[in-house]
C-alpha cells in the first residue's frame, strides 16, 4: 500500500489529481463516465461575478498536440454557482475549488465576498483576466499589478486563496514571489498560453478575438519549467497545470515542486483519463518502493 494523500492549505486531498477549470464543467457531464469521488478535487468552470454568455464564433480549435480555446468565460455567475452548481459538485465527495475571474478589482472583491458564504474549500484566483481600467492588460502580466490585486483579495477572503498564474507574465519567478508576498496562500500554474490560428481558406483568423488560449501536451515542457521556477522562489505550495496527460507527466510536475496537479485538455482526449493518471501514479510508487507521495514532492 502507498499513501497518495496530500495536505494542501489545511485540506486533505485523497490524491494529488484534480480536474482543471474550464475542462470539467461542474462535474455533472462526467458523472456517468467514471466515479468522480475518486478525484482529489474539482476546479469549477471559471466564474465571474455576473453571468457571461462567452464569445461568439468558433470557440475550440484543434492543434497537432493540443487545442486552442476562446470560450470567453461563459458561466452562470457566482450567485447561481452558490445556489445551484455547488450542490452538484458537493455530491461528488471531494474538494471543491472555485475558480474566480474578473475585469475590475470590484468584481473580484464582490465575488470573493459571496464565495466566503459558500462551501467551497479553496478559491483559485484567475489573474489572467484583462484589467479594463488599465487598458485591458491582464492583472497577471506585471508583478506590481498582481501584488495589488492579490493583497486586496486576501484582505477580504475567508477562504484559502490559490493564485492562478499566467504564463505570459513578464517574469514567472518574480510574479510567484509577488503573489506570495501579497498574502497568496498557494499558486497554480500555468494558465493557457496566448496563440493564434488562421483559416487559410477564408483568409482570416479562426477566432473572432484573433488570439486564443493554447493548451495540451505541446505546452507541457514549458509549463513544467515554470512550475519548477516558481517553486524555487516561494515557500507556499504549488498546484501544477499544463499539458498533463499521463501519470508520468503528473509525476514530473510533482517532482518539480507541485503538491497537486490539474488535468485539463486531456479530459477531452479521454474523459476518464484522471483515473488512469491516479492509477499510473500509484503503480509507479509501488514499483519504486515509495511509501508516501510526499517523499517525492519537489525532489528535483
Amino acid at each position: 500500500m502507498v499513501n497518495l494523500k496530500v495536505d494542501f492549505l489545511g485540506k486533505e486531498f485523497k490524491n494529488p489529481v484534480l480536474s482543471a477549470s474550464g475542462t470539467f464543467g461542474f462535474g455533472e457531464e462526467y458523472e456517468d463516465i467514471f466515479d468522480i469521488s475518486r478525484l482529489g478535487g474539482i476546479c469549477s468552470k471559471g466564474l465571474t461575478l455576473n453571468k457571461k454568455e462567452g464569445n461568439e464564433g468558433i470557440r475550440i480549435w484543434e492543434t497537432p498536440m493540443g487545442m486552442m480555446n476562446s470560450i470567453g468565460l461563459q458561466n452562470p455567475g457566482v450567485e447561481s454557482f452558490i445556489s445551484r452548481e455547488i450542490n452538484i459538485m458537493k455530491k461528488f465527495n471531494t474538494n471543491i475549488i472555485a475558480n474566480l475571474g474578473g475585469n475590475t478589482e470590484e468584481e473580484y472583491l464582490k465575488g470573493i465576498e459571496l464565495l466566503n458564504t459558500s462551501e467551497v474549500d479553496i478559491i483559485e484566483l484567475n489573474i489572467s483576466c484583462p484589467n479594463v481600467k488599465e487598458g485591458g492588460m491582464a492583472f497577471g502580466i506585471k508583478s506590481k499589478t498582481a501584488y495589488d490585486i492579490v493583497k486586496k483579495c486576501k484582505k477580504v477572503s475567508k477562504k484559502p486563496l490559490m493564485i492562478k498564474l499566467s504564463p505570459n507574465a513578464e517574469n514567472i519567478g518574480e510574479m510567484a514571489k509577488a503573489c506570495e508576498e501579497a498574502g497568496g496562500d498557494a499558486l497554480s500554474l500555468v494558465n493557457t498560453f496566448s496563440g493564434m490560428a488562421v483559416d487559410i481558406d477564408k483568409r482570416s483568423p479562426v477566432f473572432n478575438n484573433i488570439y486564443a488560449g493554447v493548451s495540451g501536451p505541446a505546452i507541457k515542457p514549458i509549463a513544467l519549467k515554470m512550475v519548477h521556477e516558481a517553486a524555487q522562489n516561494v515557500d507556499i505550495p504549488i498546484c501544477g497545470v499544463g499539458g498533463i496527460s499521463s501519470g508520468r507527466d503528473a509525476l514530473e510536475f510533482i517532482m518539480a515542486g507541485a503538491s497537486l496537479i490539474q488535468v485539463g485538455t486531456a479530459n477531452f482526449m479521454k474523459p476518464d483519463i484522471c483515473i488512469d493518471i491516479i492509477n499510473e501514479i500509484e503503480v509507479f510508487l509501488i514499483k519504486e518502493n515509495i511509501k508516501d507521495i510526499k517523499e517525492i514532492i519537489g525532489i528535483v
